[in-house]
Formats: C-alpha cells, sequence, structure tokens
C-alpha cells in the first residue's frame, strides 16, 4: 500500500508546513510546458450511438451551445466594493461568527474587509479560469485518445465549451473586476499530473470527475451566494455546461472500470486522493494574503480552523464522493479511497446524487438561452 508521503507528498494531510512550501516560483510565467506522451488514436467503426447515454448527451450538446460575447449582458455595470459588501451582507457579514482576537484580522475595519473581499473575488475567479484552461486541454487530449466515436463526437463540442468557459472568465475578470492572480501552485501540479500521465482514463478521472466535479459545486455555491447579475448568469450558463461534462466521465468510465484489476483500480483510487487533496489545498488562499502582505502561516491556520470555511471546503467534494462512488472506486480494494475520504472529512456526501443522470436538472430552460429560445 503507497503511503501519503509517497501519494502527496507529505505524511499528514494537514501539514502546514509542507502545504505552504508549494508555492509558484515563477508568477510572471506566461508560457507553461508539460511533456507528455500519449497514443493518439483513430477509429474506423463509426457506428453512430453504439453507446446510447453518451450519443444522447452529444445530441444535448449540440442545442445547448451559448456565445459567451453576445448572451451575455456585458453591459451591465459591475461596482465592484458594492458587490463584496452585498454579498457579505447576505452571508451573515464579513467574519461570519469567527473569533479573530490576537489574529492579523483583529483590527480590520470595514475598509480592510472589503479590500480583501475583492481580491477574494480577483484570486478565485482567477483559479477557475486557470482549471477551465486545463479543462480545454484535457478535453482535446480526448478527442485523440479515447477509442469510441460516441465519445469523441461529444468531447469535441466540450473543446468549444470549454473555450467559452476561459474566454467569459477572462472577459470578465479583466472588464469587471480589478486584476488576475497567476495559477495557483497546487492546481498546477495537479494538472500538470493529469496532462503528463499517458492513460485516457485517467484524463477522464483527474479532468472530468475530479476537477469538473468540485468545480461544478464550487459554481453551485457561488451562484447561490453571489448578488451580482452579470457573473449568476455567468455561472448558470457554466453550470449547464459542467454537469454534462462530469456527466462524460461517469459515462465514459463505468464500464470501464468493470473491468480493470484489482491493482488498476488501486492507481485510480491514489490519484483520485491526490488530486482530492491537492484541490483542496488550493482554496486556501496564500497567494491572496502575500498579495495583501498578511502573514500567511497565521491567516492560513486560522483558514483551516474555521467551522464556516471546513464546511464549505467540504461541500466542494459534494459532486466529486458520490461520482467516485458510483465508479466502484470508493469500495475497491477494502474501501481505501473510503477511508482516505473519510480522513478529509467529505464521506459524507457518498449517497448524493451522482452526476451521471442529474444533468438535465442543469440544463438551460429556453428562456434563459437566447441561442436556444431563437431556435425554438
Amino acid at each position: 500500500m503507497s503511503t501519503n508521503e509517497q501519494i502527496i507528498g507529505r505524511a499528514e494531510i494537514n501539514d502546514l508546513e509542507a502545504i505552504l512550501s508549494v508555492s509558484n516560483t515563477d508568477v510572471n510565467e506566461t508560457i507553461h510546458h508539460v511533456e507528455s506522451h500519449y497514443d493518439t488514436i483513430f477509429t474506423w467503426d463509426y457506428e453512430k450511438g453504439a453507446r446510447p447515454k453518451l450519443n444522447r448527451l452529444y445530441e444535448k450538446a449540440k442545442t445547448s451551445q451559448w456565445n459567451g460575447e453576445t448572451d451575455l449582458p456585458w453591459d451591465t455595470e459591475v461596482d465592484q466594493a458594492a458587490v463584496v459588501v452585498a454579498n457579505a451582507f447576505a452571508s451573515g457579514g464579513f467574519t461570519q461568527g469567527i473569533d479573530l482576537d490576537g489574529t492579523p484580522f483583529a483590527k480590520w475595519t470595514d475598509k480592510e474587509w472589503i479590500e480583501f473581499g475583492m481580491e477574494n473575488q480577483n484570486w478565485t475567479l482567477s483559479q477557475f479560469m486557470h482549471g477551465e484552461q486545463g479543462a480545454l486541454i484535457c478535453t482535446a487530449r480526448i478527442v485523440e485518445n479515447v477509442p469510441w466515436i460516441d465519445a469523441k463526437y461529444y468531447a469535441a463540442t466540450q473543446v468549444m465549451d470549454e473555450a467559452r468557459h476561459v474566454e467569459v472568465f477572462a472577459k470578465y475578470l479583466d472588464t469587471k473586476l480589478s486584476g488576475h492572480y497567476p495559477i495557483n501552485a497546487h492546481l498546477r501540479l495537479l494538472l500538470d499530473d493529469i496532462i503528463s500521465d499517458s492513460r485516457w482514463d485517467m484524463t477522464y478521472l483527474g479532468m472530468q470527475i475530479m476537477v469538473e466535479g468540485l468545480a461544478l459545486a464550487a459554481f453551485g455555491f457561488i451562484h447561490q451566494l453571489t448578488t451580482e447579475p452579470l457573473l449568476k448568469q455567468l455561472l448558470r450558463y457554466v453550470m449547464s455546461d459542467e454537469a454534462r461534462h462530469v456527466a462524460f466521465g461517469v459515462l465514459s468510465l463505468q464500464d470501464y472500470y468493470q473491468e480493470l484489476t484489482s491493482a488498476e483500480l488501486k492507481d485510480r483510487q491514489e490519484f483520485a486522493f491526490e488530486a482530492a487533496v491537492r484541490m483542496r489545498d488550493r482554496f486556501l488562499f496564500q497567494e491572496l494574503f502575500e498579495r495583501m502582505g498578511i502573514p500567511v502561516k497565521e491567516a492560513v491556520t486560522l483558514v483551516m480552523q474555521s467551522p464556516e470555511r471546513q464546511a464549505f471546503q467540504s461541500l466542494l467534494f459534494s459532486k466529486i464522493v458520490p461520482n467516485c462512488k458510483k465508479l466502484g472506486l470508493l469500495d475497491a480494494n477494502g474501501g481505501w479511497l473510503r477511508k482516505k475520504f473519510g480522513e478529509l472529512g467529505v464521506i459524507q456526501f457518498e449517497d448524493w446524487a451522482d452526476t451521471g443522470e442529474e444533468y438535465d436538472m442543469f440544463a438551460l430552460a429556453n428562456g434563459e438561452t437566447p441561442a436556444v429560445a431563437k431556435s425554438a
């Protein structure tokens, strides 16, 4: 059995020194190279519909395209400071009842909290933008190396979806907020791991199940919380796509994983655990604290101890855990991943709805999608 140190590089999941030792050493980097070797697969079997659920997903995707340039109300005025105040009021205040005595935040006034909220918006949406580019690259790879024509067809529609997501997040950051952040080091390590693995199903597992699954939950949380109408509509559109993307991963891997050996499944379990830890670690905001001149270790310690933050971070896994269960990864090899998700404090979501069939819940109604409404 592999140890935590072999999988995630540290013995203890909550080892703060080890977490903070992972940092982005080149924040000015604009081009990032990842070496990878994988097979490009042609299939001469063009029978469409051989996998009916994937074919249904493909047909759904073809009628669900939207235009990020024209279908969103970009003329909406966004007062970022006012949005921060409104969001804080809606959620119960800036500190949400956290005891800040003896912390770097103890003497903060509303001015500092508003600045922090604005940086939080910039940081959070920047990381989603970077993750969407990771999804763009990974899905282009899936078109190349998945062996089924129905999956190639659907993956091609997702490439367009991901390009649109990168576009709208970048435009929102550039024109409505106040600055980009570089990619978080933990997120970059995860994307590098996914891209450098040559096995086609690991691209699915890392991106479609883990990264996209967390994004779907996070977008839902922010969509519910935000009072800003343009961001709310942007996220609603993106969520409708993301639910299909996660379903694509579940439907593609479910039968395939039934054919794998225990040793092969263990590789997938360890990869899923590593991805979960890296995604949790990326939500500790260390780059944000550095930019604001706050002692990072003190601030991150407070974040990790906050009950509200722990609940939020757990909720981010509400899509990942049931989808891993649907794939048989929770209970393979004596329930190894079940135990690891228990250590992370997220196993309580195992019986929530998986995304293999629930993507219709997220579909846009005709009134929400101008392109579809015009053609109806």
